[in-house]
Formats: structure tokens, C-alpha cells, sequence
């Protein structure tokens, strides 16, 4: 990474929509040296994707929580990631140290619909207890250009 894909990556995160030959002009550099940056970018994994950012409050979803999961010994952390990727409003899920195994960022239409979801959640009965914290309020949202600039 250097100056360029680092001015590159910063002018895609912040208009997505933007062309190669836009970007090559605002740049001031070539249309062929953006695009085999973006290309070489793209090989080495640095962007993994141009699609859209959804808002999940703007989908009908503005509650989120996070869910502290603990897994029958031996149960393995698979297959229980495979019943939870099966579950839309789960948007999320680490395998952690601690005093959990697995750790899920979850997202409902209220409090009220948060119980449903975690039932279905914990209807895996390799999954024997979970604990819920629900998030007030976003203070740093999700991001890693920081890191690509630093």
C-alpha cells in the first residue's frame, strides 16, 4: 500500500459510485493505473466488495444487541454457526475467548421482537445459554479506512 491506493481506497469509500475514469481524474493519474490498482486490490483481498452499505434501522430494524453465546462441550463452534447464518437478523458471529464461546451482533424490530429472535437463536441445542446486552446508541460505527491510511 502506498500514498495512491490509500488516496484510492479513501475516494472510493467516500463516493462508491464513482466510475474509473472519474476517479482517474480526480486523482490525476491514469485510467489504466486505477484500474489495475483497484484489480490489485481486489487480488490481495484489501477490498472485498463494492456493494451497497445497508442501514438495518432504515430496513425496519432498529434494535441491536449482542448476544454472549455458550456451546455444549463438543458440540463444535460450526455447526452452530451453520444454524445461525440461517437466521437473517443475525449480522454477525465471532468465536471468542472469555466467558463465552461465541459472540452474535443480532438486530429486531423492537425489544419485544429482540425475544423472538433470540429464541430462535438458542433454538440450537448445541447453543445451552446465552446473555444479551442491547446497544443504546452507536458511538464509533464499523470501519477500517483508518487503518488503510494510517
Amino acid at each position: 500500500m502506498d500514498d495512491l491506493d490509500g488516496r484510492l481506497l479513501e475516494l472510493f469509500a467516500h463516493e462508491p459510485r464513482i466510475g474509473v475514469l472519474e476517479a482517474s481524474r480526480q486523482l490525476g493519474v491514469a485510467r489504466g493505473t486505477v484500474q489495475a490498482r483497484l484489480d490489485k486490490l481486489l487480488a490481495t483481498g484489501v477490498i472485498t466488495g463494492f456493494g451497497p452499505e445497508l442501514s438495518t434501522e432504515a430496513l425496519g430494524y432498529p434494535v441491536t444487541a449482542f448476544l454472549t453465546l455458550e456451546i455444549r462441550q463438543g458440540a463444535g463452534h460450526d455447526t452452530v454457526a451453520r444454524h445461525l447464518e440461517r437466521i437473517p437478523e443475525v449480522l454477525e458471529v465471532f468465536t471468542i475467548t472469555g466467558s463465552g464461546d461465541m459472540w452474535a451482533r443480532v438486530v429486531a424490530r423492537s425489544n419485544a421482537d429482540l425475544q423472538r429472535v433470540i429464541d430462535r437463536v438458542l433454538a440450537d441445542e448445541a447453543i445451552v445459554r446465552s446473555s444479551t446486552v442491547i446497544a443504546l446508541a452507536t458511538q464509533v460505527p464499523y470501519r477500517v479506512l483508518p487503518l488503510a491510511l494510517s
